[in-house]
């Protein structure tokens, strides 16, 4: 059961997992009532592996994000439910619903760093309460087709954080553009081709209008999203390109790892990539996405920033 799945709808594995929605959270209400961790893991007939694709948590509702693969390194995607307890024994919370938001994008928005076969359809996430600092345990359960498959992992939440958040106004920064660089555009952006997102300065434009802020890069990146997620950036920047101002920071002083982070990273307090951060008219962050994202949470982001 793998990303190769495909409907007679002409629907993948990912979008239909991403449209399962209520049906998913029934079943997934279902079998928690009550159950500790460990016994809504026994449920699992299969198990399979989870890759946390954010890892800053601090009190409060928070994004968790993550793929699931099996042994062999396919992608899996069916309806799926995160469950969070203090200790395996304890008491789980759920259900919390995390549907697969699609990180494909049309041919046109595909970079050459994310033309390959087999890479990831989609993202899993979903908006977990978190009521103080400290580890929690997680249980993902997916209804597959041949019954449950259980996914364990952690998340460990610090007391604060220095990262800006959703309701802040976030640093002031100058971002590169043509002219900063002095005309050498490859300083801009490592994707291939490259996209369109420097013709204006993050401090020129915050508080004036909606901005999408993106800091990843393409050809460098540790996580090995960056290409998907600014192919994804690129295809929302076509729909609402005229309404939004998209920016784009890579991540690398001159593209080189060796020299370390940019400033504008480091302003933000970043260590890690890729960062998206969406900005109403007034400057204020209306979304904050680590990590992997996809096409409905980019929208929904910047719909949001529309308001």
């Amino acid at each position: 059961f793998t990303a190769g799945n495909w409907d007679a709808r002409g629907r993948s594995a990912a979008e239909r997992s991403a449209t399962a929605g209520a049906g998913a959270l029934a079943w997934a209400e279902e079998v928690v009532k009550g159950k500790s961790l460990k016994d809504l893991g026994a449920l699992a007939k299969s198990s399979v592996d989870l890759g946390a694709a954010t890892g800053t948590f601090t009190p409060g509702t928070q994004r968790f994000a993550f793929a699931l693969t099996t042994n062999a390194g396919k992608f899996v995607y069916a309806p799926t439910a995160i469950y969070l307890a203090s200790s395996p024994g304890a008491p789980a919370k759920g259900p919390f619903l995390a549907p697969a938001d699609p990180m494909t994008v049309q041919a046109q928005y595909r970079s050459k760093q994310n033309a390959g076969p087999g890479g990831i359809q989609a993202i899993y996430a979903a908006k977990v309460p978190i009521p103080k600092a400290g580890t929690y345990f997680v249980l993902a359960l997916t209804k597959g087709p041949s019954g449950t498959i259980g996914a364990t992992g952690e998340l460990a939440a610090a007391p604060s954080s220095e990262i800006p958040g959703v309701g802040d106004r976030p640093p002031d920064i100058a971002t590169d553009t043509a002219a900063t660089v002095h005309g050498n555009n490859q300083l801009l952006t490592t994707r291939l081709p490259p996209e369109s997102m420097a013709s204006v300065s993050f401090n020129q434009v915050l508080g004036k209008r909606p901005v999408a802020l993106l800091f990843s890069t393409p050809q460098l990146c540790i996580s090995r999203v960056c290409g998907p997620v600014t192919d994804v950036a690129v295809q929302v920047q076509h729909r609402f390109g005229n309404q939004v101002a998209f920016i784009h920071e890579e991540v690398y002083v001159d593209n080189q790892p060796s020299k370390g982070l940019r400033p504008q990273l480091r302003a933000f307090h970043l260590r890690t990539e890729p960062w998206l951060f969406v900005m109403n008219r007034k400057g204020t962050i209306v979304a904050r996405l680590e990590g992997a994202f996809g096409t409905n949470e980019v929208t929904q982001a910047i719909q949001t920033a529309l308001r």
